[in-house]
């Protein structure tokens, strides 16, 4: 990711992002470690989906790109759906893997692995039993949004923004490199289902967050 400490002024034209989380899941109600588990939208997830897509339909989106998890894509669907545009999956936009945690609430392994949890939340670089670090995320993510930024720039292609539908994990350490925020701020975010971020990504200047948490859609 990026290292910029200051601001420096940017000319040419940005690639936007729009970062959307997928819509609720079973496991996203009773608030379960979900990482690697490929689990399906609720029904009122796919409204979620329905509600994003209408929001994004007249943006200007080039292509979507998304997780290859069944609760992204299906949420991908419905933007594709409304825009026209291509989907593309990428596994650097899977959620993190969260180990021997998969599908426990936090007071479940405050319980049992209350050393590790400690560990966990003090260090980026520590990653749950068997599973994957904030830190390994991070690195996959930023390989990701190059792909993305090659992608959108590319030969003829001709968009105004391009779609990333993901995770919390994803998309929160999308906008820690946009602020140039250390990896510890995740634990500092908030991220809904079926939210909505925006950011700008300059090639000769700084990343700029425009917008964080949006669920305008959904009310």
């Amino acid at each position: 990711m990026s290292d910029r400490s200051s601001w420096v002024a940017a000319r040419g034209e940005p690639t936007v992002t729009l970062l959307l989380r997928h819509g609720q899941t079973p496991m996203s109600v009773q608030k379960r470690y979900a990482g690697r588990s490929d689990v399906p939208l609720t029904d009122v997830g796919v409204q979620q989906a329905v509600a994003a897509a209408k929001r994004l339909a007249p943006l200007g989106i080039g292509v979507i790109v998304t997780s290859p998890l069944q609760r992204a894509v299906r949420t991908a669907q419905e933007a594709a759906s409304v825009t026209g545009a291509p989907v593309v999956t990428d596994e650097g936009f899977r959620e993190a893997d969260f180990g021997a945690w998969e599908g426990l609430t936090f007071a479940e392994v405050r319980q049992r692995w209350p050393a590790e949890l400690r560990a966990w939340l003090a260090d980026p670089a520590v990653p749950p039993p068997g599973g994957e670090s904030f830190a390994q995320v991070s690195q996959r993510v930023a390989a990701a949004l190059q792909r993305v930024l090659l992608l959108a720039r590319g030969e003829g292609r001709d968009c105004s923004a391009v779609l990333i539908v993901s995770h919390v994990t994803p998309i929160k350490t999308l906008v820690a490199a946009a602020l140039g925020a250390p990896p510890s701020a995740l634990y500092r975010m908030h991220l809904d289902v079926a939210a909505l971020c925006e950011i700008d990504w300059y090639a000769d200047g700084p990343a700029v967050l425009r917008s964080f948490n949006d669920t305008g859609h959904l009310r």
